[in-house]
């Protein structure tokens, strides 16, 4: 009886320890029951809520030979899990601003919120699980993304990660996972690319988490600081914070600990600095950040301005959509992110119709640089973007299919191409031949620019060149313009040459000639 009645009390006191308004451990043994600590509410603000945001996915394989995949993706938050509605038959899609959400009210005391996210695409029958990951770790297929989020600091880690220095980075960027990172480029491996963010409840709204801004920044928890630069070095405190703080390995004490790499309070100088060397340094990435800028994963910028229709039924002078997403694919796939602004980072104006210019080095009126100086740098040769974007004009004839006129601009001339390449168009398709031309041209604004398959004695199959450098698969081959939307890396055999790996990213930044 009295064994019984120590257990009845002890049920009691361990039933009212746990339904107690105060957060704190237990632990049992030996029917005792002590205290270990209190817990930390590490919001007292607010009730304590995280949230996995999915904001854009693209298959980067050929899912089906009819249409495209019908995807939805399965987010699991601290046990729970939650599943999106199927985007039927879409390749690329996009959210404004998110395409799905799933939220999970944690604990108040909870630091490290486990997280998991799982892409599919819909079967009868069976449904395929994508591959998102870089198949790193104990197995053989790992296509999903497991991750750990800190609600202290706001940061996350695991399969995807911030870590500013480049032999530790995440080449895929922070929030942006990409299937094709187990270098399965030209393997139908059901590879995809999506992007996605964590936040957690946040009173003030600037994306800063309570216990890091009473315990570190000394900030009020209560005010927005979005926009606050106290050390003037051209970076506000969200940005820093963002990209500044990360979660490391500390083999001394072998725990899990933050690390604050930008400092929101000491002046750095953001203006010189460019980890990932594409060509912008830091304020430049805050200025695009908007735009999916990352400063630890290399982006491009390109501005692509277009050709209004003529007045006698010349057709208008646009890049299809179609080929736009081919372009978006051939870099991300390989870790450079492309974002063409067609009008929404507030350039791709139209340009007027003219109906015919010569080749700029015969053009006394100097068209080119007209169109460069009047619809990219509005008049303005400091202007920002000038160091941030390349610039391409799409126009209705420009005397030859394309050509580079100045470091980081060139021109892409379409009647010459319905003229001149028939053949490709109808057989490879519009979308193929336009974005293949198109990335011909900007690789030599990437220093692509050797005599290697690029001469006019390449161009078909009774030309000795041309059997030459079949290896060579790369669009800035002529033998493979119009046809492949891809550079080479160099491990097609003899003859082959790896431009993904001479790309310089920062050339448009030097003088011309």
């Amino acid at each position: 009886m009295r064994n019984i009645a120590k257990k009845i009390i002890l049920f009691v006191l361990v039933t009212s320890l746990l339904f107690s308004t105060n957060a704190f451990a237990i632990k049992i043994t030996n029917n005792s029951v002590t205290m270990v600590t209190d817990l930390e509410d590490l919001d007292p603000n607010a009730d304590l809520k995280v949230t996995v945001s999915i904001k854009e996915i693209r298959a980067l394989d050929d899912f089906e030979k009819v249409g495209g995949p019908d995807f939805y993706v399965r987010i699991f938050i601290y046990g729970d899990w939650f599943e999106s509605p199927v985007w039927a038959n879409q390749k690329y899609l996009y959210g404004n601003p998110y395409l799905f959400q799933a939220t999970e009210n944690v604990p108040d005391y909870m630091e490290n919120v486990s997280i998991k996210i799982q892409l599919w695409d819909k079967q009868p029958g069976l449904d395929r699980l994508c591959d998102l990951d870089d198949n790193y770790g104990y197995y053989l297929d790992n296509r999903e993304i497991e991750l750990t989020y800190n609600t202290k600091v706001g940061v996350w880690y695991g399969e995807d990660y911030n870590h500013p220095h480049s032999i530790y980075a995440d080449d895929s960027g922070y929030g942006r996972v990409n299937g094709c990172d187990d270098n399965s480029y030209y393997e139908n491996d059901l590879d995809c690319e999506l992007y996605f963010d964590i936040t957690q409840s946040d009173t003030d709204g600037d994306g800063i988490p309570y216990w890091i801004e009473v315990n570190k920044y000394g900030t009020d928890p209560m005010v927005n600081d979005t926009g606050r630069d106290d050390d003037c070095d051209g970076v506000p405190i969200e940005w820093e914070h963002k990209w500044g703080t990360y979660v490391g390995y500390n083999w001394y004490n072998r725990t899990m600990e933050y690390v604050t790499f930008y400092d929101p309070f000491k002046f750095e100088q953001h203006n010189l600095s460019d980890i990932d060397q594409d060509g912008l340094d830091n304020v430049e990435e805050y200025r695009v950040s908007k735009w999916g800028s990352d400063p630890f994963r290399k982006d491009i910028f390109v501005e692509m301005d277009q050709m209004a229709a003529g007045p006698n039924g010349e057709p208008a002078s646009l890049m299809p959509d179609g080929a736009k997403e081919l372009l978006n694919t051939s870099f991300n796939r390989r870790n450079i992110v492309y974002h063409i602004d067609d009008g929404c980072m507030g350039g791709g104006e139209m340009i007027p119709f003219i109906e015919h210019f010569p080749m700029f080095w015969e053009d006394p009126n100097n068209t080119t640089d007209e169109i460069y100086n009047d619809y990219f740098l509005h008049g303005n040769e400091n202007n920002w973007r000038r160091g941030v974007f390349f610039y391409s004009a799409i126009v209705y004839d420009g005397g030859f299919q394309g050509y580079n006129y100045r470091n980081g601009a060139f021109l892409i001339s379409l009647q010459p191409i319905r003229e001149h390449q028939k053949f490709a168009l109808r057989i490879w398709g519009k979308d193929t031949a336009l974005a293949s031309v198109y990335m011909h041209e900007h690789g030599h604004s990437l220093g692509l620019n050797e005599l290697y398959g690029h001469d006019t004695d390449s161009y078909y199959p009774w030309q000795i060149k041309y059997w030459r450098y079949r290896p060579y698969k790369s669009c800035m081959n002529y033998g493979y313009t119009y046809r492949l939307v891809d550079y080479s890396d160099g491990s097609h055999g003899k003859n082959d040459r790896d431009d993904w790996d001479t790309i310089d990213l920062t050339l448009f930044q030097q003088p011309w000639g």
